[in-house]
């Protein structure tokens, strides 16, 4: 008997030695061809786990990908809506606990949160490499193919939409919006409680402090070369000076503030402030046909610039589907799906491929679609691009800002 059970572990010891030498299954993906990925992808499910704010973005998904990904790979596309940062939180546990069989297949993620779960190994691996679509139909020498928010991407994220920061108004209440930071100034001292910005945790509310940053800064190549703000210790006064001035003629004297970008627009909705903003130009073109923004709403860029923002689809180390995430991220970057989310009955966002490697007939199509009349050109966009800030400077804002602003 005792023979017996010595040579029981011994064999669950060899066992258990054999499964410590092989990679989680979810890494065997890696290695395979994409003939064998999609096959194994047939039939499966995929959780896609994504902020959920945005009416037209949820319906894109829902209403448009899920079913044509149903129908070309019969993927079943479960949308899982969830504030980013709660989805890594969530994958940190997991990592700690040796859970190598989670329950998320995708990720929607960008700069900070990326630059997070990569130095945490939170993610897959590189896999951007082995999607068609993405070596066909995206320029690899773009600078968003390489680094995002100043973190090398090795193929660990594929980038699934460009977009850029634009402020919107009712042209009912404002005729002549503040084009640059000084004018905001102006305009609040004559018209108080008016306009506000969203705690800087909020991703848009900390890029609207970013574009001060920019215009405080002279647009200093610094803020896009260096990881270290170390150098804005003696550059900050301007920035935090602006802002103490400005608090008390915003919205409530700036006692409170909105906690994200979707509290700000049903303020703007209702009328209680008169701008709101954020990133994806098109933004408001559906909100308006929704009924949730006045009919005279109208956009436009600061004086500054427009920082263009790209964000990313990522598979985390445990996900149980692999082979389902690589299929349906290639498909939503295929020419169709982008340009279907490009309609601003959609999500209306810009197109994260390169429009001279389309085929003609998309070429046409997405030259011909009418984004809507609250759209600003692409060119008045292109000319005031700014690239997107290194994601240490986010962090700066945030640490810095209830003390500088909320507690003086």
């Amino acid at each position: 008997m005792k023979s017996k059970l010595t040579m029981i572990i011994l064999t669950l010891m060899i066992i258990l030695a054999a499964c410590g030498d092989k990679d989680p299954q979810s890494k065997e993906s890696l290695n395979k061809d994409w003939n064998q990925i999609e096959k194994d992808a047939n039939g499966s499910t995929v959780n896609l786990f994504m902020w959920g704010g945005d009416n037209g973005i949820n319906r894109y998904i829902d209403e448009w990908v899920t079913p044509k990904l149903k129908e070309k790979h019969n993927i079943t596309l479960k949308r899982h809506p969830m504030n980013t940062n709660e989805f890594i939180q969530k994958l940190q546990t997991e990592k700690k606990a040796g859970k190598d069989r989670g329950t998320i297949d995708i990720i929607w993620i960008n700069g900070e949160n990326f630059k997070n779960a990569k130095e945490n190994e939170l993610l897959l691996g590189s896999f951007a490499s082995k999607l068609p679509n993405n070596q066909e139909f995206i320029d690899q020498d773009k600078a968003f193919i390489k680094t995002d928010m100043g973190t090398k991407i090795d193929g660990m994220e594929a980038p699934w939409g460009n977009v850029q920061f634009v402020m919107w108004y009712d042209a009912k209440k404002v005729q002549s919006p503040p084009r640059n930071f000084e004018e905001l100034n102006s305009f609040l001292k004559k018209n108080p409680g008016t306009f506000t910005y969203p705690n800087p945790k909020d991703f848009s509310g900390n890029a609207f402090l970013r574009h001060l940053l920019y215009e405080k800064t002279d647009k200093n190549p610094k803020l896009n070369e260096t990881s270290d703000p170390s150098w804005l210790d003696e550059r900050d006064e301007a920035f935090w000076s602006y802002l103490q001035e400005i608090t008390p003629n915003l919205w409530r004297n700036g006692e409170t503030y909105p906690e994200s970008l979707s509290q700000l627009d049903q303020m703007y909705s209702k009328g209680e402030v008169w701008f709101t903003f954020g990133f994806n130009e098109a933004r408001g073109e559906g909100l308006i046909k929704d009924g949730v923004f006045p009919k005279s709403t109208k956009s436009y860029v600061l004086d500054v610039g427009s920082i263009g923002n790209t964000h990313y689809l990522s598979i985390p180390f445990n996900s149980p589907n692999p082979d389902g995430a690589m299929t349906a991220i290639n498909f939503m970057e295929s020419p169709e799906a982008q340009l279907a989310k490009m309609d601003p009955s959609m999500w209306g966002e810009g197109m994260v491929l390169d429009l001279e490697s389309l085929p003609s007939e998309f070429q046409e199509k997405t030259e011909a679609l009418d984004r809507g009349d609250t759209v600003l050109s692409t060119q008045t966009l292109e000319d005031a691009y700014l690239p997107e800030l290194d994601s240490n400077y986010i962090d700066w804002i945030k640490e810095n800002w209830l003390d500088e602003v909320v507690q003086k």
